[in-house]
């Protein structure tokens, strides 16, 4: 209450000074003193700032690269699409950059060499066709040619090639918890609809129990993926909007109440080669220090303090108030330890509770 007081007095504290620098204006008219007019020593010195003003963002720019980190232009994704998302992001981001230090030079400049002086007079331009087409078609161009690259990307990812017999998983979201649900040997999804949930009998995703295809069907709360296997993910949500975003697999779709979205992509790397990689080793390494320095706060909030590198899935639309904590570990592992896993979980009919 205080700090809010305080906030109230300050602003009208600065509403009060801005009224009294108004009324010196006013009182200033009829005035002989042209104070307020530029004279060539102004607009020196402002020409000097906005070239001392360019000099200060190409510093921090590089600073920026400096300090907080290389470029990526190594492409760290976990699947095979991944690498075609980095080079997009890679290109348009070069592109901006490259556009934008071209532009800064040029306002900059040209507000310094052509600053104003008395008995200087400006060249104008009642119109230059070939001035408006270079800077009319050069965007054109650049902007079409990006957009069509990102198109034929899109397209890449979304065709999914059902010739490659892609594995069948639902991604079932909640407030705010995800669930999974593979589609068993049938590798067919069974009906469900979120009418059909019946917790009593631990039908928690409403799925159809007279469908066959339904029954071999496994519900689990943690994500295993078999390396190398193409995956063809269909979302659904329980009951506000959410986003499936799997920033490693450069894969997020919105989950959308009353229609099936899906989003397909191949692994191509196992949890444990991304932990072994340096720039997770240096990135688990930092994380467990700052841990380690405040390990009496965590471990009073019942936490973990060691990290350990894990593939997550994660709700990349605020849904609420527990939004941060709508997340489902991903384990990526070779067929083999895939096939043992998924032998140890229940399918949906044995699952199911008589009555």
């Amino acid at each position: 209450m205080t700090a809010f007081l305080t906030l109230i007095i300050v602003l009208f504290v600065a509403v009060a000074i801005w009224q009294m620098v108004k009324i010196f204006d006013l009182a200033q008219v009829g005035s002989t003193d042209n104070g307020q007019v530029a004279t060539d020593k102004d607009n020196t010195i402002n020409a000097y700032l906005m070239m001392g003003f360019l000099a200060f963002i190409y510093l921090i720019t590089i600073l920026s690269f400096w300090y907080l980190g290389d470029l990526p232009l190594v492409s760290n994704a976990a699947s095979e699409h991944g690498s075609e998302i980095d080079n997009l992001m890679i290109i348009s981001m070069v592109v901006i950059f490259l556009v934008q230090t071209l532009t800064q030079f040029l306002l900059h400049y040209f507000a310094f060499k052509y600053k104003g002086e008395k008995g200087r007079q400006a060249l104008f331009y009642a119109d230059n066709n070939t001035l408006e087409a270079i800077w009319t078609f050069i965007p054109v161009i650049v902007l079409a040619g990006l957009i069509i690259y990102g198109l034929f990307t899109w397209t890449s990812i979304m065709n999914v090639d059902e010739s490659d017999d892609p594995m069948v998983i639902e991604l079932y979201a909640q407030q705010f918890n995800w669930k999974a649900r593979y589609s068993g040997e049938d590798n067919v999804l069974g009906l469900a609809n979120v009418r059909l949930i019946d917790i009593d009998k631990a039908n928690i995703l409403g799925l159809d129990e007279s469908d066959a295809n339904a029954q071999d069907d496994v519900i689990t709360t943690e994500l295993h993926l078999p390396v190398g296997r193409p995956i063809l993910f269909k979302m659904r949500s329980q009951d506000v909007l959410h986003s499936a975003y799997m920033p490693h697999f450069r894969a997020q779709m919105n989950c959308v109440p009353g229609m099936i979205t899906q989003f397909g992509f191949t692994p191509t790397v196992t949890t444990e080669e991304m932990r072994q990689r340096p720039e997770i080793v240096e990135k688990v390494a930092n994380i467990n220090q700052i841990r380690k320095e405040n390990s009496a706060a965590i471990l009073e909030k019942g936490q973990d303090p060691f990290y350990q590198f894990d593939y997550l899935l994660l709700c990349n639309k605020i849904c609420g108030r527990s939004h941060y904590n709508m997340q489902m570990k991903i384990i990526v592992e070779t067929q083999e330890e895939y096939d043992a896993w998924i032998k140890e979980q229940k399918l949906f009919k044995d699952s199911l509770v008589k009555e």
